[in-house]
């Protein structure tokens, strides 16, 4: 499993990788792993404003569906139209092409109570 150290990570499994006031945001290597093949994301939270831990979609594998949480509070600009056609890029790149949405950050003082990488891989290893 790799945890990059550019991102910042939540316990419950999310990763987000900030570009100014805007974030990426997917699910980590050690989430994917443990949900197995990822065959459908749902995502119907495009547009809205939501706070710190709301669901913002659900991802569902062979065996499970597992609700998506918000690592911080911020307006969702995008889906990844990808994931679509393929969400098998999740189990494939989770940090890459498996990015699941983009958000416009509300506030970056909510950035300091995200995991580093070290402190995420802590908590799963």
């Amino acid at each position: 499993m790799e945890f990059p150290k550019e991102l910042k990570y939540s316990k419950d499994h999310e990763w987000l990788k900030v570009e100014g006031k805007t974030a990426y945001i997917g699910i980590t290597s050690f989430a994917q792993l443990e949900l197995g093949d990822i065959v459908f994301v749902d995502i119907d939270t495009k547009g809205e404003t939501l706070e710190k831990e709301e669901v913002f979609g659900s991802i569902e594998a062979v065996k499970t569906v597992s609700d998506l949480f918000m690592p911080i509070s911020g307006e969702v600009l995008a889906f990844n139209d990808k994931l679509e056609d393929s969400p098998e890029l999740i189990n494939l790149d989770p940090y890459g092409d498996g990015w699941i949405i983009k958000i416009s950050v509300s506030d970056v003082a909510e950035l300091d109570s995200l995991l580093d990488a070290d402190s995420y891989k802590e908590l799963v290893v």
